[in-house]
């Protein structure tokens, strides 16, 4: 039997992926054997990035800009390299506080990046031919995390997209999926590791007992990206050290 997890001959795009757990599923997905593909919002950090995934290439393009992503495929496009899978990571949280005291503009920059951007990106990653998607939520997405109220909502938001989309492209063959990540040690996370009593209380919840490195989700990415995933579609896997036992 051939390798399922074998992604030899697949191109990924990966958003997001210049530091943190998109970085992470870069790297992996190489290491299966994929050609990858990342974006950043800067030259710069997409360059540092790259010195840890030879071989790999890199774009800049925001995911709160529509215009951006629509240059992003077209670009993708006239080079030939257009992806088979897309990892949509990218995500932002300028705010932390309680909802009722969020700024519009903080809020519809939220909403930019992490829905609409995600719903753009996986538009015209299909229309371009891909046939598998992972949206990269959260468990905030299944319970709402107290001072992370927009954030929350949009990734409850990504799950329904993913929802939305398996049912409608199933019957072209196209895979959707999204991953749920718990407290991960990253830049992006950083607040609540400052906040010892908050990380205590998430960690008192957490049978392994530890929080999660971002090579904890880069399998989980990988594996929905290759044929061993070949009958899944509609799910969430949620990668959380058991917190939700």
């Amino acid at each position: 039997m051939s390798n399922l997890f074998d992604l030899t001959g697949r191109r990924v795009l990966v958003t997001g992926a210049t530091r943190g757990i998109g970085l992470a599923v870069a790297r992996t997905l190489q290491g299966c054997g994929a050609s990858v593909i990342i974006t950043g919002r800067k030259p710069d950090t997409i360059a540092t990035a790259l010195q840890q995934i030879p071989g790999a290439h890199g774009v800049p393009c925001h995911q709160g800009d529509l215009a951006a992503i629509e240059r992003l495929f077209a670009s993708l496009a006239n080079e030939g390299r257009l992806p088979d899978a897309v990892v949509i990571n990218a995500a932002t949280n300028p705010v932390m506080g309680p909802l009722l005291d969020i700024e519009v503009e903080a809020w519809r920059k939220i909403l930019d990046v992490n829905l609409t951007g995600a719903l753009w990106t996986a538009k015209l990653a299909v229309k371009h031919g891909a046939t598998s998607l992972v949206f990269m939520a959260s468990v905030a997405g299944l319970e709402p995390i107290p001072g992370l109220g927009a954030y929350s909502v949009t990734k409850a938001g990504l799950l329904g997209l993913m929802r939305a989309l398996a049912r409608e492209l199933g019957p072209s063959g196209v895979r959707v999926n999204a991953i749920a990540p718990g407290l991960v040690e990253t830049k992006f996370a950083a607040a609540l590791f400052q906040d010892a009593t908050a990380y205590r209380e998430v960690m008192s919840k957490v049978p392994l007992g530890r929080h999660g490195q971002p090579e904890d989700i880069a399998g989980v990415g990988a594996f929905l990206c290759s044929p061993a995933a070949g009958y899944i579609t509609g799910q969430v896997i949620v990668a959380d050290g058991g917190g939700r036992v």
